[in-house]
């Protein structure tokens, strides 16, 4: 048996959980492979959770050690170095060194975000709104920018030159980024009547909302884009695109 799994904090409501078992069961894996949730603590816990699971092969990574699990890998593929995030690790099990495992961290959440964001651009759609500065939004940068479009980050309290908070929002900067991405948690089950807090009413038909929330379907946040009119888009898609682009690097074999 081939064990594979999701390290994080509050994993109740893991998609990643329910996709595998799911998968497993229907493509008839599932005697040979298991994917499990592994509530951490903190980070460093990996460590002991890879010798206590010798049949563990490679893990997905949520909230909040996307960034924090850098310091613990061997290798991290150059996208996801870019990026500033990971999301996928893979386990290769060596013999004769002290720790007995190399670590190789990845990124599938930037081309996970592009395969589902791309067929819904529009000519207009150059400029971005990115709410949230997280593993999450750094993903949707990336990927922004290598779709030449321009953005600017919002955050309740801003950070950065290249980030505003949402007090700053006005109808010149709405009327210029027509796409706008919730990378936040605001919304999720079961807090379903929260929403990033945005001037709703400034929105139009040629607004893109999209919602890397995948539960509920429909958040808040895209049902009032809804109500002005906008085409809305939620994280569902993104998931499973990251969901099988990681179980592609758990079993491949090459070099990186």
């Amino acid at each position: 048996m081939i064990l594979l799994g999701l390290i994080g904090k509050d994993l109740s409501h893991s998609f990643s959980g329910r996709y595998f078992s799911d998968k497993f069961s229907g493509e008839n894996l599932d005697k040979s492979f298991e994917y499990r949730l592994f509530e951490i603590p903190e980070i460093n816990q990996i460590f002991k959770l890879i010798e206590l699971h010798p049949d563990l092969s490679g893990f997905n990574v949520t909230i909040p050690y996307k960034e924090a699990i850098f310091p613990l890998l061997d290798f991290v593929a150059q996208e996801a170095i870019d990026i500033g995030a990971v999301n996928t690790v893979k386990i290769e099990r060596v013999k004769g060194s002290d720790k007995n495992f190399i670590l190789k961290g990845y990124n599938t959440d930037a081309p996970g975000f592009e395969i589902s964001l791309r067929p819904l651009l529009e000519s207009w759609h150059q400029k971005a709104m990115v709410l949230g500065t997280g593993g999450a939004a750094k993903a949707v940068c990336h990927t922004l920018k290598k779709l030449n479009i321009d953005f600017i980050q919002i955050s309740r309290q801003s950070h950065s030159a290249s980030s505003i908070n949402y007090s700053q929002i006005d109808e010149r900067i709405m009327e210029e980024h027509l796409l706008i991405v919730n990378t936040t948690p605001a919304g999720t089950f079961p807090n379903v009547d929260e929403c990033p807090p945005l001037p709703y009413h400034l929105i139009t038909s040629r607004h893109l909302l999209f919602d890397l929330v995948y539960n509920p379907p429909e958040t808040l946040f895209l049902k009032k884009g809804k109500e002005q009119g906008a085409f809305i888009k939620n994280g569902y898609e993104m998931l499973v695109q990251q969901a099988e682009l990681s179980w592609q690097i758990w079993n491949r074999n090459d070099s990186v």
